[in-house]
């Protein structure tokens, strides 16, 4: 027989034979849950496995797609019962019944008929419009999970030190309450997994030191990862004792000890705003999902005490030896939840499908804000601000300190905008980029994190879920591939995954490319923006001068403001503290500070420098710095050449790139980039196909990691480079 139906057979024999037993001798007045509230959960409880049990047999009919289910589960519905419906839930894949149970507390919800569109991936699925089958609800404060293996974890911490950090600020728009509390859950294999550990360490580090921690951590330990077992014991063992952090466990079958034990695990996050790590022991039925056949890797002893732990068994034994109901009434209430949902899914599956890909990628940019307005920036405020630079404000400067000026004009214009990572706050910055910020702003906007990528993302994704505008910092662009799935499979997909209803706007700052001759190796001196170029949705940014910077920042955060944008802002490290462009002290590479409202630079606006018909020159970065370089030498040769900066590298401006080059015969893209996987490889596809009988080259940097002092430089494009190419190509 099918696990499912063998399961299924089993309750129902229960049940007519009166075998049923409790769990335990907590009683529903012993943990102050009524009578009524105790058969809602049953009834949560019930469809949730009445739904798994569907899910499978229209997976064998081929109108379903998607088996893992959330039977043993059943037991997280009583944390829908415990937490208010506005405490923001970021869920497991296993955790139907905690929004089933949340969904009946919501007037006018239909969780059934939802999840049905959803196993159907029927376009009308009101959350991820038929993209995935996901858990998740806008009205319900569910951000859609896909596969929840442990990525969700660092923004549900962000989330919950942004309720706090919020209060500091006086920050009142706030989408999550003053007194929220955040739930994540997760599995007991998850818990193992890097991005968990590392997180649950961030939110114990901040509480250790006082901050504001209000998150109730769910470990949903059934005892096996697919198919490999965890330790008995470990879970417990691992996460009893942590400073910072109360550990509670339950018996997720027993219906009563699990309310118990949720109930104090909310009172200490909202009253005492600390994280509690609150361990659930669950079961897994079924095996991990669709095919898996647990008998290939468990023992049938093991198989059949799993089986007897069935939460269902033990949450209808409770109401039946409580008088809630009688047997008679949980077997008919189980048999009209089962004869409810077979009428209405053949009406689910007929419902529309996403009908072209036009229609699938209509929610991976953002919705724009309703209602956005730029904020109009405060003149005194302005000039109280920046009352000690005005001197130096009148004079060119270099990149790094444009860009720390500009900072602090985007954190006065927007109230809710905030700075965070690692050295940001009074060090002001490896290089300074953000000097003078924390002493302008406090703490509460300039927060110093600990070193981990992951929890400043996560920060950061949290942060944007409580309408805070987040610019967090990345040291350096290879820091990044430490936590580059906070911003491809958490912060990128979430407009995608939920219709355009969940957005987590925000601007992340990376120091990074190649060219400091002072530094070697890949954690300093990266020049691969491969894994930002193929994230769907969005947006990369790379200045190459200070004026540019400034501009293109705060059009940066206009996107993420108005435009719900997650943006990539890179900022070139060579050029951070560079003046000149030609000769020493020339001077030319440095700019004064343009005001806001000034000097814009919109999303897709190239730069050009020239107009030489020759050849044309595209490229970005330190590439613009040594192509103009490059031109002066030409000229000299008598070879004019215009450059084309092209700023915006995702998405790039293809129709802007064609008419700057189209004057020319010839064009030569300059990547610092490595030739595999650089930004060179789209640009000459894009030439080749819409630039015809243009000749065309490309000078990237070789396929090699960077060494140390004037090595640097033999791997990458050079001034000098550049010219003989250019001569070569016209010649």
């Amino acid at each position: 027989m099918d696990a499912a139906e063998q399961v299924h057979r089993k309750f129902l024999d229960a049940l007519d034979k009166g075998t049923l037993r409790r769990r335990s001798n907590l009683g529903l007045k012993d943990v102050g849950l009524a009578p009524e509230r105790a058969a809602a959960l049953l009834h949560s409880q019930m469809l949730s496995r009445q739904l798994d049990r569907l899910s499978r047999k229209l997976q064998a009919r081929g109108e379903g797609f998607y088996t893992i289910g959330s039977s043993g589960h059943e037991g997280n519905a009583v944390l829908a019962e415990a937490l208010r419906t506005d405490d923001i839930a970021f869920l497991h894949y296993r955790d139907a019944a905690f929004q089933i149970h949340r969904a009946g507390r919501v007037p006018g919800e239909t969780p059934a008929w939802d999840m049905l569109l959803s196993f159907t991936a029927s376009a009308e699925d009101p959350i991820s419009g038929g993209r995935h089958k996901v858990l998740g609800s806008k009205r319900l404060m569910i951000p859609p999970q896909t596969s929840t293996i442990a990525s969700h974890v660092p923004k549900a911490v962000g989330a919950a030190f942004a309720i706090g950090i919020a209060r500091r600020m006086g920050w009142a728009e706030t989408t999550l309450a003053r007194d929220g509390v955040v739930l994540c859950s997760f599995g007991d294999a998850s818990a193992n997994h890097s991005t968990a550990v590392g997180a649950i360490n961030t939110a114990c580090w901040a509480a250790f030191q006082g901050t504001p921690m209000p998150i109730v951590f769910l470990c949903e330990d059934n005892g096996i990862g697919i198919s490999t077992s965890t330790p008995p014991g470990w879970i417990e063992a691992n996460w009893q004792g942590r400073a910072g952090l109360t550990y509670i466990a339950c018996d997720g079958s027993d219906l009563v000890e699990s309310y118990r034990a949720a109930r104090e695990a909310e009172a200490i996050a909202r009253r005492q705003r600390k994280p509690v790590f609150l361990h659930m022991k669950t079961v897994r039925l079924y095996g991990h999902a669709g095919n898996d056949i647990q008998l290939a890797y468990l023992p049938k002893a093991r198989i059949e005490a799993d089986e007897a732990r069935d939460p269902l068994l033990a949450s209808a034994a409770l109401l039946i030896e409580e008088g809630v109901m009688t047997a008679a009434d949980v077997r008919a209430q189980y048999d009209a939840i089962e004869a409810g949902l077979m009428a209405q899914v053949e009406l689910a599956i007929a419902r529309p499908k996403l009908p072209d890909a036009a229609a699938v990628m209509a929610s991976i940019v953002p919705p724009r804000r309703e209602g956005a307005e730029r904020p109009v920036p405060d003149a005194p405020a302005r000039a109280a601000l920046f009352a000690d630079d005005a001197d130096a404000m009148q004079k060119p400067q270099h990149m790094a300190k444009l860009i720390s000026w500009a900072l602090a004009d985007l954190l006065l214009q927007y109230p809710n905008a905030i700075v965070c990572g690692e050295d940001v706050g009074p060090k002001g910055g490896v290089y300074a980029a953000t000097q003078k910020l924390h002493a302008r702003f406090g703490s509460a906007r300039v927060i110093n994190t600990l070193l981990d990528e992951q929890a400043i993302l996560g920060l950061a994704i949290g942060a944007a879920h409580n309408n805070l505008l987040p610019i967090p910092e990345i040291q350096f662009l290879a820091y990044v591939h430490n936590a580059e799935d906070q911003i491809r499979g958490e912060a990128a997909t979430l407009s995608f995954f939920s219709n355009g209803q969940f957005t987590n706007p925000m601007v992340v700052r990376i120091a990074g490319l190649p060219y400091q001759k002072g530094f070697g190796g890949h954690f300093h001196n990266d020049n691969s923006l491969a894994v930002f170029r193929d994230i769907p949705g969005v947006v990369l940014a790379v200045p190459s001068n200070g004026r540019d910077a400034v501009a293109m920042l705060r059009e940066c955060v206009r996107l993420a403001h108005e435009e719900q944008r997650v943006v990539v802002f890179v900022e070139p490290i060579a050029l951070y503290m560079t003046r000149d462009l030609h000769e020493p002290g020339d001077g030319l590479w440095a700019s004064v500070y343009q005001p806001p409202g000034t000097g814009e630079i919109r999303l897709g606006e190239i730069g050009v420098a020239g107009e030489g018909t020759d050849l044309a020159i595209v490229t970005y970065g330190n590439g613009f710095h040594l192509s103009l370089q490059a031109q002066k030498l030409l000229a000299e040769q008598g070879v004019a050449v215009r450059v084309i900066d092209l700023r915006w590298l995702g998405p790039v401006n293809d129709d802007a790139v064609i008419a700057a080059v189209a004057p020319c015969a010839r064009v030569l893209v300059v990547d610092e980039c490595r030739i595999t996987g650089g930004q060179n490889e789209a640009l000459m596809a894009l030439l080749a196909e819409r630039a015809p009988g243009k000749g065309i080259a490309r000078m990237a940097a070789t396929d090699s990691f960077i060494p140390l002092a004037r090595a640097a430089t033999h791997t990458l494009p050079s001034r000098d480079g550049i010219v003989a190419k250019v001569l070569e190509m016209v010649r």
